[in-house]
């Protein structure tokens, strides 16, 4: 019996040493990643610095701009952030991990008999002196200033303030430009019903090109094509405007409604399973946020929509 508790208690010791090594590795592996198309619920393209913003539409999930969280749009010489400044526990804390792998060795010793009694005591001895050494060490270092006061460390963080992110500069536009927003507007949706890639190319930003043509390719592989038409603008209204260097943005809410149904490619009007869904004499409304770009002077192109 003796003997089996012995074991057991080993086994125990070393499934635990194994557990704090891994633990890294298993979180990772829980970690995992998430897509989203053009639906009821995202928003899509770019925005300039104003991507990520909250504006009153649905977020943008899908951009060629990086994420605010992602590495590369961390500005350079920031402080990096707190999950980023060591990994988990035992990474930033080496020697607590050293602690506790003696301890655990010390139990795996006393199954070696009287002489890993022995060699445990020293290594219990040595280990708790070490302790004390680093708890007080750890207290010195983390409270002490070169003044000799005794501070948080966190006070002189929180008295250094974030400085404000660039989002450009705040303008105008006219009448004149938010006619050409209602143009696109009815370019966009008659070249999406004809599947017109070379149209949509002259409306859009090449981001905005590739996700429509995502969404084409997915249609024409199921044996559908969409077919939006009679678009009539119901409300047009510019929500912001701002320049980023030689670009200028603006950002349209707009109201419309339209015949908006789904057909079957290669079926006439007349047969039967002609309509897959919506009804092509009953207009319906529909409202989203769209953003539009422009060099100075050019022309006006779509680079992001966003649900409402």
């Amino acid at each position: 019996m003796t003997r089996f508790f012995s074991h057991s208690r080993g086994a125990l010791a070393l499934f635990f040493c194994l557990s704090m090594v891994l633990a890294p590795s298993l979180a990772d592996a829980r970690a995992g990643g998430s897509s989203s198309g053009h639906s009821s619920s995202s928003g899509m393209g770019s925005r300039g610095t104003r991507t990520f913003e909250q504006n009153g539409a649905a977020p943008i999930t899908r951009s060629a701009n990086p994420s605010p969280s992602s590495p590369s749009a961390t500005v350079p010489g920031s402080p990096a952030p707190a999950h980023a400044a060591g990994g988990s526990f035992f990474q930033r804390h080496p020697f607590l991990t050293g602690l506790a792998g003696g301890f655990l060795g010390s139990m795996l010793f006393s199954g070696l008999g009287g002489f890993g009694h022995a060699l445990g005591g020293i290594l219990t001895f040595l280990i708790i002196g070490l302790a004390i050494f680093f708890v007080i060490r750890l207290f010195t270092r983390g409270f002490s200033t070169p003044s000799g006061g005794m501070v948080p460390r966190s006070v002189g963080a929180a008295a250094a303030p974030a400085a404000a992110a660039y989002r450009g500069r705040d303008t105008t536009v006219g009448e004149t430009d938010l006619n050409a927003f209602q143009g696109i507007l009815t370019v966009v949706q008659e070249a999406w019903s004809n599947a017109d890639l070379g149209r949509l190319r002259s409306v859009m930003t090449p981001e905005m090109v590739g996700y429509f043509s995502e969404e084409l390719s997915r249609n024409a592989s199921q044996g559908v094509r969409n077919v939006v038409s009679n678009v009539n603008l119901l409300k047009g209204d510019v929500t912001e405007a701002w320049e980023e260097g030689d670009l200028q943005y603006a950002t349209a809410y707009l109201r419309w409604s339209a015949l908006d149904y789904v057909v079957r490619i290669g079926r006439s009007p007349g047969d039967p399973d002609y309509i897959v869904s919506g009804e092509p004499r009953t207009p319906v409304d529909s409202e989203e946020v769209w953003t539009f770009v422009r060099r100075r002077a050019g022309n006006w192109l779509l680079s992001a929509i966003q649900q409402v």
